[in-house]
Formats: C-alpha cells, sequence, structure tokens
C-alpha cells in the first residue's frame, strides 16, 4: 500500500482540527513547562554559587538525580507514584511538572556557569556594600550572566520542545500524541509523522537560530572586551 497515496493527504487535512488541538497543546505545554524551569534552574543554579557548603550540596544532588534518569522514567514515576502517595494531578499538569523539573537541572547548570563566568570580584563588593547575597545575584550578577546565559537558555528550550513527544505515553494530548492515536486509527502513517515532523521543526528551527545568532553575538561582545583590554 502506497503511504504516500492521496487519499491519505486528504483525510489528513480533513483531520486538521485535530492536529491544531495538538500543536496548541504542545505550545501550551511547553510554555508553562519552560517557565516552570527558569524558575527551578534560576533557584538552584544560584544554589551551586553559594558561599554555604549545604546549599551548593542541595544543587550537586538535584542536578546529578536528574540528569542521570531518563525522562521517560520521571514520567512514569511521577504518572504512577503520585496517586498511590494521595496526590491527584491532571495530565496536563503530570506533562508541565516532569518537563519543567528535567529541564530544570539543564538550566541549573546554565545559570551556575552564567553565574560563575563574571567575576568573584563583583560578588565581593556587592557585599562589601551591604548587599545580601540574594539581592548581589538579583541586581548585580544575574543582569550581567543574563547574556552569557541567554544562547544555552534557548538551546534548552528547543530540547523542551522536542521532549514534550514523551507524554505521548501517558496520553497527555499534545500533538505526538495525536498523531500516533490518528495514524493508528486510519493506517495512515506515512503523511501522519511528515505532518509532525514538519510541525516541530516549524516551533525549533526559529529557536535554534536565534540561539546561533545570540551566541555570535556573545563571541564578538567578548572579543571586543579583549581587544579594549
Amino acid at each position: 500500500m502506497n503511504l504516500f497515496a492521496g487519499q491519505q493527504w486528504q483525510a489528513l487535512f480533513e483531520a486538521r482540527a485535530l492536529f491544531a488541538k495538538g500543536l496548541g497543546q504542545t505550545v501550551v505545554t511547553s510554555a508553562l513547562a519552560l517557565l516552570l524551569s527558569l524558575v527551578i534552574g534560576a533557584v538552584i543554579g544560584a544554589l551551586g554559587t553559594a558561599p554555604w557548603r549545604i546549599a551548593r550540596a542541595v544543587n550537586r544532588t538535584y542536578v546529578d538525580l536528574v540528569q542521570n534518569l531518563p525522562l521517560v522514567t520521571l514520567v512514569a514515576i511521577l504518572f504512577f507514584g503520585l496517586p498511590h502517595l494521595g496526590v491527584n494531578v491532571p495530565v496536563f499538569g503530570i506533562g508541565v511538572l516532569c518537563l519543567g523539573v528535567y529541564h530544570g537541572a539543564y538550566i541549573a547548570e546554565v545559570i551556575r556557569a552564567g553565574i560563575q563566568s563574571i567575576h568573584r570580584g563583583q560578588l565581593e563588593a556587592a557585599f562589601s556594600q551591604g548587599f545580601t547575597y540574594v539581592k548581589a545575584m538579583r541586581h548585580i550578577i544575574l543582569p550581567q550572566a543574563f547574556q552569557v546565559i541567554l544562547p544555552p537558555l534557548t538551546n534548552q528550550a528547543v530540547s523542551l520542545i522536542k521532549n514534550s513527544a514523551v507524554l505521548n505515553m501517558i496520553g497527555a494530548g499534545e500533538m505526538m500524541n495525536v498523531a500516533d492515536s490518528w495514524a493508528g486509527q486510519n493506517s495512515y502513517y506515512g503523511p501522519t509523522y511528515l505532518l509532525i515532523w514538519a510541525l516541530f521543526f516549524a516551533l525549533c528551527f526559529p529557536l535554534a537560530q536565534w540561539a546561533r545568532r545570540l551566541e555570535q553575538r556573545a563571541i564578538r561582545a567578548r572579543g571586543q572586551e579583549v581587544q579594549a583590554r
């Protein structure tokens, strides 16, 4: 049977509303998960550069635990484990939580590296002016580190969108779940997965290009700083 027969594409076109809904679900899930991962990453990343040993231990424990755990197992643990603890979270919430927690560990490392790229003397100068560690991070260190961490943060956003496909295993309603369900019912696999590839590409490619431009801009800025010195 021809996987790319005209009637398959026609059927796919007629189901466009269904796929649009799946696309919307992917975008919303990814956006909320990215927001959660940024919050987690900022807190855990800052702990990794804190002067207190216990704070750094929290950073290493969280990052090492999550980064060495496949995302699919984290999804399974939370999806099947939380109900046993009496915690009932909607599938949508599980998806946001899993992606946010998982990518929060990677963003924490990005932010930690960005903070450490700022000369230690600036933090010491902030302490001498009466700043607390939190205020020094908020007003002095993080604003400067932002330009350094923005390109890898954008790459993490791309990875998060792609990893949203893993939520298909719990029926989260995102576009990979819609594609699997629809293609399974109709046996129209070829056009379906070409469409999903195109949709993921449309979401991820602009972000990847933006990250590349940001990285090139940061490299030029550092080169100008070196020449100025």
